[in-house]
């Protein structure tokens, strides 16, 4: 920045210099000395007034503000999954704001609904690039959706930050405009087939998924964990996305009685599952992804989602004695208050948080290489009991994966162990 003293100095100097300088030149001559200097003069004014716009920032990059783009499902049946992200990252961005923002700049988030449709998400993309002229996309809720945007980001080398899914395919091959804060659907799926074999001892497993490429991303992912250990899976079903047509998917389990089957899809069907098949009195352990959002999987199910296990990607949203956890409940009562805490909540939260972090160390002029450059020196970020790291060759900000249940009255409580979850009777 310019030192606007030193500055004001200068230009006393400069005028006196002027007047000295007038005093040599012959009547003629003085007329183009003085036009010369004057548009000399104007240039130094407007890069004092001026200092950022004299750079070449990217697009959503002003003197006052850093606009965002953010494309999730706000309506239909996955709504409380993109309100989640929306509402806890707008919880940070509006604290920061409110003191000040970013070296002056306060943060804008467009999000625009896309109902967890592929073709609304692909528009909706190229609306806050071209229409909107946002800087980067943010917390895009998602596989289907996200396999439509990205082809659309890396075309136009904007950066999209820490979407809302675990999908392989945004972590390898490695894409430089993508950078994701959490565990994959892999890690994930890993995780799960390990903990049933070591706590339960449990080998027969069967996958009921989404048929699209989330769905399919953990089907993947199950088999290779399974694969590592010479198993494969006992079966698979499917349901159509932003359906709750799951009843085929029901008969086929109840007629090959699986131990265990790992869930890869969105609240609302996961929920019509478990309950038809606990309905006709069968009750293998049921495990979902964290996609599946859990907290609104265990208020459908209540009493009926007893030990349904879920697997996180983020701290246990009440603990409050972990730092990022506390500050989450602090800013969202205060800035989002109509939003109640929870899992994706948190996440879009820590989203917001490590993507403040960057851009607050992003140098002048603040531009999308230069944000990527920057993201790539963060080694083991702190952001309060959550640690991030990206480098050239990684872009894959954390590999944590924790395990929670379904409990009494609907509410979701962390378990270490398997052996540990509540047991469901009719």
């Amino acid at each position: 920045m310019i030192n606007k003293h030193l500055f004001l100095r200068e230009m006393v100097n400069y005028f006196r210099k002027e007047e000295m300088m007038k005093a040599r030149f012959k009547k003629s001559e003085k007329s183009i000395y003085i036009l010369t200097n004057s548009w000399l003069l104007i240039a130094l004014i407007a890069v004092f007034l001026c200092p950022r716009l004299s750079t070449a920032a990217s697009p959503g990059i002003t003197e006052t503000e850093i606009v965002l783009g953010q494309s999730c499902a706000l309506t239909g049946p996955t709504k409380a999954l993109g309100l989640g992200m929306r509402d806890g990252a707008l919880a940070y961005f509006k604290e920061l704001n409110s003191k000040g923002g970013i070296n002056g700049r306060k943060i804008r988030l467009v999000s625009r609904d896309d109902g967890y449709e592929p073709a609304a998400c692909a528009t909706n993309t190229n609306q806050l690039i071209d229409e909107d002229r946002v800087f980067l996309l943010f917390g895009y809720v998602g596989t289907p959706t996200a396999t439509a945007a990205v082809p659309i980001a890396t075309k136009k080398n904007v950066p999209f930050f820490a979407p809302f899914t675990g999908a392989e395919f945004l972590r390898n091959p490695l894409n430089r405009y993508v950078l994701n804060i959490r565990a994959s659907y892999y890690q994930e799926t890993e995780a799960m087939v390990d903990r049933l074999i070591k706590d339960k001892g449990i080998k027969r497993i069967s996958v009921f998924y989404q048929d699209d490429a989330y769905g399919k991303a953990g089907l993947d992912g199950t088999k290779l964990a399974l694969e590592r250990r010479g198993m494969a899976i006992v079966n698979e079903a499917t349901y159509p996305r932003n359906t709750l047509e799951v009843e085929s998917g029901v008969k086929l389990m109840l007629e090959t009685k699986p131990e265990a089957i790992v869930m890869i899809g969105a609240y609302a069907p996961c929920a019509q599952f478990i309950r038809l098949m606990r309905e006709k009195g069968s009750n293998p352990m049921f495990l979902n992804v964290s996609f599946v959002g859990s907290d609104a999987l265990a208020m459908t199910l209540a009493n009926m989602g007893l030990g349904v296990v879920v697997t996180q990607v983020v701290p246990y949203p009440f603990n409050k004695k972990i730092s990022v956890v506390s500050d989450y409940h602090k800013m969202a009562k205060t800035q989002v208050p109509e939003a109640g805490p929870g899992f994706v909540g948190m996440e879009g939260f820590i989203a917001a948080k490590a993507l403040c972090k960057i851009l607050s160390e992003t140098p002048e002029p603040i531009t999308r290489e230069g944000f990527i450059e920057t993201a790539e020196k963060q080694a083991k970020v702190d952001l309060g009991g959550f640690s991030f790291s990206f480098s050239p060759g990684s872009h894959q900000g954390s590999n944590l994966v924790y395990f929670s249940q379904v409990g009494p009255g609907g509410f979701i409580s962390p378990v270490d162990n398997l052996t540990q979850l509540y047991e469901f009777q009719r």
